[in-house]
């Protein structure tokens, strides 16, 4: 694992490079790579080194990056999570990836997680190029997870966090500091996230440097980010991987976009929660597919 960086619309975003462990899908061109970034509020040393080694090891590049705003990254002001920002951050890494020393530029997949599960979808529509996608847990609806938001904390919890999204817009246009909220939080609590798994499992792979907390402001933007509806335009394979027992990611919203996908999807279920992906027998379980997928697809071409 080395450090490198990139720039995206003139700001530093910092990523680590896996270089390939094999030559197994090595050719004349190089090896494939695949780009990953990891969903709301994280950064790259939550649980994604793991699925890189493997990846490595099964004779891939790697490079795993925090947005901008976020992580070792630049970008002010801190812990703003702006999905237009996050899109344009993953094109500009894609077009990284395609210049680094050893890599088959025709064979670059992109890895995306809970939030950025949806994400992934949009860059690979975008750039048209990307060879695969693998969308694990993901966020591919943002009004039905807003939908899911009030299904499980009410009413009440939506209205604070709408105040402090009105109340942080207008200190941005006031040029005054950010309004922050927690990303996740104990049922009852304030948070974007509050499901009873939600705090323990960001706990299970927080990095010591993680802040828990963004600029509210998303929370009036979410319900408007509906990247599953694009994935008719995919141009690429993609796996689809559902947990059943999801608690934040409604499944429905996955479904949906798998069907919307027709031939192009691989879809894979599992009967665990949201955050069961990063540890344990789950891990195992669903970076086994994921390399099993990015190998059939990737080694074909």
């Amino acid at each position: 694992m080395h450090d490198v960086e990139f720039t995206s619309d003139g700001v530093v975003c910092r990523a680590w490079g896996f270089p390939p462990e094999s030559d197994a899908l090595k050719n004349e061109r190089g090896a494939p790579i695949t780009v990953m970034a990891h969903g709301f509020s994280a950064t790259r040393d939550m649980g994604l080194e793991p699925f890189a080694q493997r990846f490595a090891a099964a004779g891939m590049h790697v490079l795993v990056f925090d947005y901008r705003h976020f992580g070792a990254s630049e970008g002010e002001p801190r812990q703003l999570l702006s999905v237009k920002r996050q899109i344009q951050d993953w094109l500009a890494a894609v077009a990284f990836a395609r210049t680094l020393k050893g890599v088959d530029p025709e064979r670059v997949a992109v890895f995306g997680t809970s939030f950025s599960g949806g994400h992934v979808v949009e860059v690979a529509v975008r750039d048209g190029r990307v060879a695969a996608v693998v969308s694990q847990c993901p966020a591919m609806d943002g009004l039905a997870a807003l939908t899911n938001v009030f299904r499980y904390a009410g009413v009440l919890m939506p209205l604070r966090l709408t105040g402090l999204s009105v109340k942080d817009l207008v200190c941005s246009a006031l040029g005054l500091g950010p309004v922050m909220a927690p990303a996740v939080a104990a049922p009852g609590e304030l948070g974007m996230m509050t499901t009873p798994d939600a705090l323990p499992g960001f706990q299970a792979i927080a990095s010591p440097d993680w802040r828990n907390e963004v600029c509210a402001r998303i929370a009036l933007l979410t319900g408007l980010h509906r990247p599953g509806l694009k994935a008719g335009l995919l141009p690429c394979p993609i796996l689809i991987q559902i947990c059943e027992k999801d608690s934040v990611a409604p499944t429905k919203a996955a479904e949906t976009a798998a069907v919307r996908a027709g031939d192009r999807a691989t879809v894979k279920r599992y009967p665990i929660g949201h955050f069961d992906v990063y540890v344990g027998e789950a891990f195992q379980t669903v970076v086994a597919d994921q390399i099993e997928f990015l190998q059939r697809v990737l080694g074909s071409q």
